[in-house]
């Protein structure tokens, strides 16, 4: 082959290649200047399939939507994350949450970490961009509404000893929620139709990656273990009336709806220590008006974000 017909081959085998590239390629929605393709959200699905395998149950449209709004957000808190920290000084920090990951997936190190991923085709360093941009938005949230939190500790206190001193056996509960709020185009009523529906259809784990607005959503509505001395009467009078399997009305509490599921429940003897119960109540009624917090700043960023979709 002569050194023109070289140069030809070589740039009719590139042109081809980067049509066909191209082609494979397309852009499903750009926030403001940031593009979503159809690669993203293939690889969010995997992503999300890691954290909930029972997302494999969702038709094809379904689990692409739950993708691209996954990613929609994160773009959207990493917008507003990177006004504020400078992640190169902040090593650390950011490896204490690989670390505390690891230990609640239980798995034992980096090395295995990578093995699981790579099983699944994910990308580690992808997986622990993410895990960085939920623990920022935690952190952020925290430090410009840590202020506004109103509890009244006295009274956990007093409501603790009532509780432990009124019951003969004490149970821990393994819980579930989905945490919904009414939309704007629709009512409460039609809103609960159609999570009841998805419930039937889909399962309540994958109802809670649809519909949730609480931080358990991705990982399927699960709260896990829950003394009873840490849950707030108003929820607890409805949670002994459940049966393991069974779902909760629509309780009202402030920011939404809660509908909690029982998973398990077992009868706990240890004897009470009250400041650690109290200060364990503390920690999940903070984390629970936080997290209100987080969807009003994060409905706010929202409306100022231009998204298309193509």
């Amino acid at each position: 082959m002569n050194k023109i017909k070289y140069i030809l081959f070589v740039i009719l085998f590139f042109n081809i290649n980067l049509s066909v590239y191209s082609a494979s390629i397309k852009i499903i929605t750009k926030v403001d200047n940031e593009i979503i393709t159809n690669i993203d959200i293939k690889n969010e699905k995997k992503y999300l399939l890691f954290l909930n395998p029972k997302l494999d149950q969702l038709n094809r449209d379904q689990i692409n939507k739950l993708a691209k709004n996954s990613l929609i957000t994160e773009i959207i808190k990493k917008r507003e994350l990177n006004k504020i920290y400078d992640t190169s000084k902040m090593g650390s920090f950011l490896d204490s949450i690989e670390q505390k990951f690891l230990k609640n997936k239980n798995i034992n190190n980096k090395s295995d970490f990578i093995k699981i991923l790579k099983k699944r085709d994910l990308e580690y360093d992808n997986i622990i961009n993410k895990l960085h941009v939920e623990a920022l938005w935690n952190q952020l949230i925290y430090s410009k509404f840590s202020k506004n939190i109103r509890i009244n500790e006295e009274k956990m206190r007093k409501n603790i000893l009532i509780q432990f001193q009124n019951e003969k056996k004490k149970y821990e509960y393994d819980l579930s929620e989905i945490l919904f709020t009414e939309n704007v185009s629709e009512n409460f009523d039609e809103t609960l139709k159609k999570i009841e529906k998805s419930i039937i259809n889909n399962g309540f784990e994958n109802t809670a990656n649809i519909f949730s607005i609480s931080s358990t959503s991705k990982n399927g509505g699960l709260i896990g273990w829950v003394n009873e001395l840490q849950i707030s009467e108003n929820l607890k009078k409805h949670i002994i009336k459940l049966k393991i399997g069974q779902i909760s009305n629509p309780i009202k509490i402030s920011g939404g709806y809660l509908i909690i599921k029982l998973n398990n429940k077992k009868e706990f003897k240890q004897e009470v220590d009250l400041e650690n119960e109290v200060n364990q109540l503390i920690a999940k009624e903070t984390s629970r008006q936080l997290n209100t917090y987080s969807i009003i700043f994060y409905k706010k960023l929202k409306k100022n974000i231009k998204i298309n979709e193509l």
